[in-house]
């Protein structure tokens, strides 16, 4: 009975330790741990992307989630960390032109959050109206390997500029805007939002003047990523208006790409972050134009896609971002646990009697071996060794438990049948 007992506690114990790891393998799947920091690239010092990834890290940490911001060379770079599995990179800014899915197919976009002017500023006492103007010039254009490189190259090669017709310098942000300011550079060609840090400088500065792309629809047609944009006459300063006229710009779209293995709370935590960061209105955007459900060249994430539609999850409404997180983990694997220990519980009954009938096997088993030696002639030792074999197979059939008293009662007749056999046998003298 003891070993009946013992039987039946250990293989319930495997059971339920087999439904607890089963349970936390699909947890970990489905809800995986949230990671402790996250990585984003952005840019140098002064750009709009730098500016940005400064404050996404500032509603990262509301969350209680630990933002790095990694300075980078721009775009360029920022594609190739966000390619390599091995960069620590997760995030990144990118702009429209320079990648696709079919160039980096383990990206997804969180689509798009701007429209990205290309500001060229140069000193007020020059006058510069078109691109071939720039041949002689020393024009910042960024350091290799950055996005507003790779666009300054595009754009000034169709005037035919390059590094041997004009000095092409590695500075972007804050240092394009002290080249200007000191001398060291005649032009600045930048990448950026309104509200970057380098851009405001040089927007409020009656020393410098902004180039106006006259031929901006011409450069549209021949990149079609790129677009047309308006800076407004006053829009800076309304009086004296600065700028004092409309000033046609071209620029490109601004995107956040993510790697398709971040954690799913962290795709959403930062789709909130990108709709409370750019769905107000701008110079060059109207208010909830952006972020847009769409990007051209990269597949946008069905989790952002479907937070910028419907809003947060109903646990994220109630809940601060760390708690829904575990509640999402607690969920999943009640239901992991539940859909383990139905099917259990419904097969339980069926195992249970399976047990039962091996049981009852083996002392039939037992009691065969009993039965064929006695048909045999057997010594007075041989029949008193016989008959406590019949005794422990007795003892062993009063463990058959009670819902199955119908088998221990045919069992028992056996039982007493050979043992009744035994006893009339003569043994051998």
């Amino acid at each position: 009975m003891f070993r009946w007992f013992r039987g039946n506690v250990i293989r319930g114990i495997a059971a339920l330790i087999a439904t607890v790891v089963v349970s936390w393998l699909a947890l970990e799947y489905f809800v995986p741990s949230l990671p402790t920091r996250i990585t984003i690239a952005t840019g140098g010092k002064g750009t709009t992307f730098e500016y940005f990834g400064e404050r996404y890290r500032q509603r990262f940490a509301r969350a209680g989630v630990n933002l790095i911001v990694r300075e980078t060379a721009g775009a360029l770079e920022n594609l190739e960390l966000l390619k390599d599995p091995n960069s620590g990179v997760q995030i990144g800014f990118l702009t429209g032109g320079i990648s696709n899915s079919e160039d980096a197919p383990n990206l997804s976009s969180m689509g798009l959050i701007s429209n990205v002017p290309f500001w060229i500023f140069y000193p007020s006492s020059d006058s510069i109206a078109g691109l071939s103007q720039l041949k002689g010039k020393r024009i910042a254009v960024g350091p290799e390997g950055s996005g507003v490189r790779y666009t300054a190259e595009r754009l000034l090669s169709k005037a035919d500029i390059n590094e041997k017709t004009a000095t092409l310098l590695p500075f972007s942000g804050d240092a394009a805007v002290e080249a200007l300011m000191d001398g060291s550079a005649d032009v600045a060609l930048i990448v950026g939002g309104s509200d970057a840090p380098s851009v405001a400088k040089l927007l409020t500065n009656p020393k410098l003047r902004l180039m106006n792309f006259s031929t901006a629809e011409a450069l549209t047609r021949m990149f079609p990523d790129l677009v047309r944009v308006v800076l407004p006459k006053g829009v800076i300063e309304l009086d004296p208006p600065n700028p004092p006229h409309d000033i046609t710009l071209v620029g490109t779209t601004a995107k956040v790409l993510i790697r398709d293995d971040l954690h799913p709370a962290i795709v959403q935590l930062l789709a909130q972050t990108m709709k409370e960061e750019h769905q107000g209105p701008g110079l060059f955007q109207r208010s909830g134009e952006f972020p847009a459900i769409e990007d051209p060249e990269f597949p946008v994430s069905r989790i952002a896609a479907d937070y910028y539609r419907n809003g947060p999850s109903f646990l994220a409404r109630y809940l601060p971002f760390w708690m829904t997180v575990y509640a999402q983990r607690a969920i999943a694997f009640i239901v992991a646990a539940l859909a383990i220990v139905f099917p259990v519980f419904g097969f339980a009954p069926r195992l249970y009697d399976w047990l039962v009938h091996q049981r009852l096997r083996r002392l039939y088993h037992r009691l065969r071996v009993v039965e064929i030696a006695s048909q045999s002639e057997l010594t007075a030792s041989q029949i008193k060794s016989l008959e406590r074999e019949l005794a422990k197979i007795d003892r062993a059939a009063r463990a058959v438990p009670l819902r199955h008293s119908h088998l221990y009662f045919v069992i028992k007749y056996h039982l007493d049948q050979i043992r009744s056999r035994l006893g009339k046998a003569a043994p051998l003298s």
